[in-house]
């Protein structure tokens, strides 16, 4: 067995390169979704003046069960994953980027991925962006994580109901990241399908703006 699914898969580039821009955003899709299909929302979320990275999953997936299934049913797929968002934001370090300079944002499975990476790694980010996401593990798990995350700008957005996502997921994401320190924005939308509203883009453009200009 494959303990790395996606070490190999490439990682699609856009927007200004990392040695001249002074911000990075990394994007992450959702199952059965394209890093081609997710970055082309980058300039849409912040602009021309950032450097933009989007990984590909292996056959399209990061991990294969619900997001809500037990961890150890989505390894080492889940870990794989975590290791190539951490690939992208040591590119971004690597290349003179700060920590405080990187925003992360995803969509569906890529949202939970992008969640769950901030949590695991905690510090100040420049953002993170979950369009219908949250934290991973069973509904009655414990999603406490140490560390803080000093002031990150995090928005939580998602339909509700959904037939990916419960809300009251979204909500204890929110609750958790506020514990560690985080500063949290959340949007529900009613009956909204499973996808991403321009209303839902305009916030996510308004908060990125504001902490990547």
């Amino acid at each position: 067995m494959n303990n790395d699914p996606h070490r190999d898969e490439p990682v699609v580039s856009q927007g200004l390169s990392l040695k001249n821009a002074g911000s990075l955003l990394i994007l992450l899709h959702g199952r059965g979704g394209s890093a081609r299909d997710i970055i082309s929302l980058g300039p849409e979320l912040a602009g021309s003046a950032t450097a933009l990275l989007a990984p590909q999953a292996a056959q399209q997936t990061w991990y294969p069960n619900s997001f809500l299934a037990p961890i150890a049913q989505n390894e080492p797929w889940l870990g794989s994953a975590l290791a190539k968002v951490r690939a992208c934001v040591d590119t971004g370090l690597a290349a003179g980027i700060t920590l405080d300079r990187i925003a992360i944002a995803g969509f569906s499975q890529g949202a939970c991925l992008g969640s769950e990476f901030v949590a695991r790694n905690p510090g100040r980010y420049a953002a993170l962006v979950a369009f219908t996401g949250g934290l991973i593990g069973p509904l009655n798990a414990d999603l406490h994580h140490p560390g803080k995350l000093d002031g990150t700008p995090v928005l939580l957005s998602s339909g509700d109901p959904d037939s990916h996502v419960p809300w009251e997921r979204v909500q204890a994401t929110g609750e958790i990241f506020t514990q560690m320190g985080a500063t949290v924005q959340l949007a529900r939308y009613p009956n909204r399908p499973h996808t991403i509203l321009l209303e839902e883009i305009k916030a996510g453009r308004d908060l990125l703006e504001a902490v990547l200009t």
